[in-house]
Formats: C-alpha cells, structure tokens, sequence
C-alpha cells in the first residue's frame, strides 16, 4: 500500500486530445493523490453554482478554446480553483472519460500523485477543500440506492465524514479502485 505502488498501478497512457461526443460538452478534472499514506484531493463547490452546486468534486472544468487540449483545461482549472499549479510533467496517467447525467459533460479525468499539497487558496467556486484518506474512503463504495440518481446501470456513492459522493465523481473513484485492486493495494 505504499505511494510507489499506487504509481504504478494507475500509470497509463494519457490522450488528451479528445472531441466531443454526442454533443456533450468537454471538461477536465485531476485527481490528485499525496502524501505518503495517501490522501486524495476533492472540494466541494459552492452551492451558488448553477451546476452540479454542493456536489462533491475533483478539480477541474470546462474545456475552453484557448485550451490546447483537455490536460491543460484539468491543469488549467486547478490552478483557477485551488491555486494549485500542477505541471504536464506531474501527471502519471488518465482513467475513462465519465459523463455527468443531467448537465452532460464528458470528463477525462487526469491523475498526478505528488509528495505535498501546498497552502491552497480556494476561489469563489469551492465551499471547501477535502483531504480524504484514500484507501478508507474507497472501501466505503457502494451502490447508489437513491432512485433519483440511479438514472444509468452503474451509481455508486462513497462516503467520508458528513458528505457522500456520487455520480461522476463516484464513476471516477470506482475506476481508481478496480486499478488498485488488479495490483492488490487495496
């Protein structure tokens, strides 16, 4: 369970270059593990957001046109969110595109593991910042009960303290999991 195996287990190619589909709109996030017993970064946006507002999140947005790809839109909007500058070189490996049900977003999800997080200074859409031990929080999945949510085959919620996670984000930390577990980690 140490930092150096979670590094292998989620190195892989990175296709940042990417085009919609089916009219979606494109987004980015990066999730970002750190420290030696790993912690994963995720915020909570501002509930004055008209989308996905409360919601639990990893970094990241939409892309832009003066985006060159979707790896400087996850890098780019990380950096707007948290004042958190992550470099192309920090960026180890990408999970499957997910997409948001309601607001339709496809997301390519970027991972970085890093040694330390800085002092973050969070922006006007972060309520607030979540240092989540990883591995507790990734046994907490499960299945997403809630009706309203379970719109697609596969929801998932995961839990840490008084929030829970879902939809996207939850599709996300699903995929981390079952890498982890192909090179038992977990």
């Amino acid at each position: 369970m140490d930092i150096d195996g979670i590094r292998t287990a989620l190195t892989s190619k990175i296709s940042p270059v990417q085009f919609p589909a089916d009219g979606n709109i494109l987004a980015a996030v990066l999730i970002i593990i750190y420290g030696h017993d790993p912690i994963i970064l995720m915020t909570k946006k501002a509930k004055t957001l008209k989308q996905h507002g409360g919601e639990i999140s990893f970094p990241g947005g939409k892309w832009q046109s003066s985006d060159h790809d979707l790896l400087e839109t996850a890098i780019r909007e990380t950096n707007e969110e948290l004042s958190l500058s992550i470099d192309r070189n920090q960026i180890l490996g990408q999970l499957d595109n997910v997409t948001t049900l309601n607001s339709k977003y496809t997301i390519a999800p970027f991972i970085s593991i890093i040694d330390k997080i800085p002092n973050l200074k969070p922006n006007s859409e972060v309520e607030s910042v979540l240092h989540i031990p990883l591995f507790s929080f990734l046994e907490t999945i499960s299945n997403d009960t809630n009706h309203e949510h379970n719109s697609i085959k596969e929801m998932y919620t995961l839990t840490f303290e008084k929030h829970i996670v879902w939809g996207a984000s939850a599709r996300m930390l699903r995929q981390l999991n079952i890498l982890l577990n192909r090179k038992k980690l977990l």
